[in-house]
Order: structure tokens, then sequence, then C-alpha cells
């Protein structure tokens, strides 16, 4: 795709290699889907209350090499970790959590090895998703699948990735037709119903809708009507006399955090605190009927009773409010090409998240301060909650790589243990906007 560099013809080819062998077919009848990862720049812990936000795909993500496997039988293998996981797609596929009390209750009668391989989860959700909407899979795949080297738990929405990847391969083997509004759907039944996590659509529209060079901009309110719309930026000619940078790449730097470093549960409690503050501002405006979100408080509702919420609620609200504006106005500098004027509520958004969301880590906090001292850095934040993986810069293009090289340098000062856990060459990786999933 245009603009793009991902996947090479040296790593399509080695997709190609790793199924004609597993498979024992030609390579020229192997497929590979491209999953990209994603970022999401501005709209930070504000999609659970229906606010607005802006995400885009980046030139790095998931590769999915596979082949029909002539029968119901599905075989894949993986790049990142051991094994082989193996199944027959005409099984009826459980919910995990269901599944895994049948296996608790029947281990010790069991002589049946356990599936050691939980990885394979997102290969059996994809088909509970198919076959939960009444769709005929028959035919299984042969397949290899790996990530960009070096961003496993990086905060760039592998995880969503990875269900797009298996949903594509499955319908091209089983000749169906699905729109990415639908596919949309099937993932977030793999995430919340079969895996019983507790995420929205976001990271897979995304991934299914995103196009290269644009911001997808999702309005999370009408999640049902997956309303968005694409948000470009004005070409080089359209610049004229502007001042501002004519081109910029996006930085991710990585923590070298795997798992969370706290246990707090203040955390988790997040989303009931701003619960909790819309349910007191719309009842402090006589509105006792509308759902407890944030996004059904009106501004001027937020104006005129902020002054009854106690002070971590207010803080939350202040996020919410401050943010969702900071994405309106994130859509008009990118559409006028004001990369500067972005960039510094990019940074405001990495601030916001820290002080009135209180989230993140010290390495990442660290992580993000670092980046903004960067050379040609416009601004920066979590990528995700900011306890583990990674934070984005928006960087101008001409000093990519020397910002890349400070915020190495600098972070291993700042984290000699962690920073010397991580591999020199994806410590920080420079990166362009990505293209939606699909079949090559």
């Amino acid at each position: 795709m245009a603009g793009s560099c991902w996947p090479s013809d040296t790593e399509l080819n080695e997709m190609r290699e790793k199924v004609s062998q597993m498979a024992k077919v030609k390579k020229e009848d192997v497929r590979v889907v491209v999953s990209p990862y994603r970022i999401c720049p501005l709209g930070a812990h504000i999609d659970h209350q229906g606010g607005t936000v802006l995400a885009m795909t980046i030139n790095k993500g998931i590769l999915l090499g596979f082949t029909p496997s002539g029968s119901d039988e599905f075989v894949i293998r993986s790049g990142q970790f051991q094994g082989e996981v193996k199944f027959r797609v005409d099984d009826i596929q459980q919910p995990v959590q269901t599944t895994k009390i049948k296996n608790d209750n029947m281990a010790e009668n069991s002589s049946e090895p356990q599936e050691q391989c939980n990885w394979g989860r997102y290969a059996r959700g994809a088909v509970y998703a198919l076959q939960n909407r009444g769709h005929n899979i028959s035919k299984g795949i042969i397949g290899y699948i790996r990530g960009s080297d070096g961003l496993d738990s990086s905060g760039l929405s592998s995880s969503a990735a990875v269900g797009v990847a298996y949903l594509l391969a499955l319908e091209h083997a089983n000749d169906l037709v699905i729109s990415p509004t639908e596919n949309i759907e099937y993932d977030r039944l793999i995430e919340n119903e079969y895996l019983g996590l507790k995420n929205g659509i976001m990271d897979q529209s995304a991934i299914l809708l995103s196009r290269h060079g644009c911001l997808m901009c999702m309005n999370c309110k009408h999640m049902q009507t997956k309303e968005y719309k694409l948000i470009h930026r004005p070409t080089v000619q359209d610049y004229k006399k502007s001042e501002q940078p004519k081109a910029a790449k996006m930085l991710l730097a990585l923590s070298g955090l795997k798992q969370a470093l706290t246990t707090n549960p203040g955390y988790n409690r997040r989303v009931a605190e701003c619960k909790e503050a819309a349910q007191i501002l719309l009842e402090a405006s006589g509105d006792h009927e509308a759902e407890h979100i944030l996004s059904n408080v009106a501004p001027e509702v937020y104006e005129a009773h902020k002054c009854k919420l106690e002070p971590d609620l207010a803080k939350r609200a202040e996020h919410y409010f401050s943010e969702n504006m900071r994405v309106m106005k994130g859509v008009e500098a990118w559409e006028t090409g004001s990369l500067e004027d972005f960039g510094i509520l990019i940074a405001a958004s990495g601030r916001s998240s820290i002080q009135n969301y209180e989230c993140g880590s010290e390495p990442l906090i660290q992580l993000y301060e670092i980046l903004l001292r960067a050379p040609g850095v416009l601004g920066a934040r979590f990528s995700g909650a900011g306890f583990r993986g990674c934070c984005i810069a928006l960087v101008e293009e001409h000093l990519a790589t020397e910002a890349a090289s400070f915020v190495r340098r600098e972070y291993l000062k700042a984290q000699p243990e962690l920073a010397s856990q991580i591999s020199r060459d994806t410590a920080v990786l420079v990166c362009d906007s990505g293209d939606c999933a699909r079949v090559i």
C-alpha cells in the first residue's frame, strides 16, 4: 500500500516459505493476512464514557501466512510462542470460561493432555464468532503467525490484530464475503464473549477501517452504529506558506515493562468514578433518566455543577471534558496540517492522563518526559494505561532518527535495568501510518 514499507518482500517470502513447508504446498498457494497494530494519539480513557477518539494504524503488526487445509483441520504455529494449535473447525466452540470450568471438573478423571498453547484461544475464538453468527465453517487452514519483533505486550492492541487476522484467514478459506463493520462485531465476540474481556471496539475498528495517512475518528457513544469518519491531512501543495512541519513520523519508545508494576485497585476504579461523577452531575441538573456516562452530561452542566464533585471525581470529569475537547481540536489541526498544534494536544493528553486520570507507572512517566525533550518531538503520551508497554510520540520526519537515539540514550540513564532488557534495534522505532487489515 502507498507510503508503507511493511510488510517487506522478505517478510512475505518468509511467511510463505514457512507455510509451504508446513502444508507441503507451493509458495504461490500461500496467502498472507496483514493485520496492523494501532495507536490512539488523542482520546485517552474516554471511550468507555461515550467520548470521541482518534486512532490510526502503523506499519507494524501481525502477519498470518495460511493456506486452506483441504479438510476441517485447523493447524497453526507461532513465531513468538511454542507449540502447535490443532483442532477441527466444525467442533462447536465454547467460551473460555465455560471450557475452563469444564476442564477443571474433568481434570482428575481425564487421561487426555491439556492444550498447552493458550495463545491459540484467539483462533478458536474466531471460529466461535463465525459460528455464533450462523456461518458454515467447514474448511480449516494451515498457518504460521507472528508479530513485529519486540512489540509483544507493548500496548498497541496486538490481541485485536490477532483476532482480526484469524477472522480474515478463515473467511478467505471458506469463501465468505464479510464487510469490515461485520468483522468489527465478530472480533468483539472473540474478546467480549469468547474470552470474557471487557474492552470496546475501538481497537478492531481502527485495524479494519484505517487508511494510510488518515486519522480514524470514532464516536464511542454510537458504537452500535459504528459511526466513524476518516480525517485526511492536506497534501504538501496545500500547505502554501505555512511554517508548520511538512512531514512527521511516529516514534514507539518501549519501556521494557511486560507486566504492570502495581496491583493498586485504584486504576480499576476509574470507570466507576467517571460514572459516579456523571450521576452527580446529571442529577444536579435534574436528569434522573440518562445513563450515567459523562457523554450524557452537557459541557455547560459540567461547568455549572462541577463544584459538587469531590476531588477525585472532579479530576476524572476534568480529564473527560478536556480530552474530548482536545479530540475536537485535534481533528481540525490534522485537517489543516497543523502538526505542531496536534503535537501540543497529544502532550496535553499525556499530562492529563497522569494528573487527572492518575494512571501511569514511574518508568512510563519518565519515558514520556524524555520524549518531550527529544529533538523534533511535537508531542507524546502513553500507548494505553501507562503501566506497561510503550509511549508514542509525533516527531518531525527529518529529526526522527536523532530523536530515537536521544530517547534510547536518556532512558538507559533513567532506567538502566529495564532498558538493558530491550533490544537496541527495537527500543525506539520510527513508524509511519499504516493501512487497514487485508489479505495479500
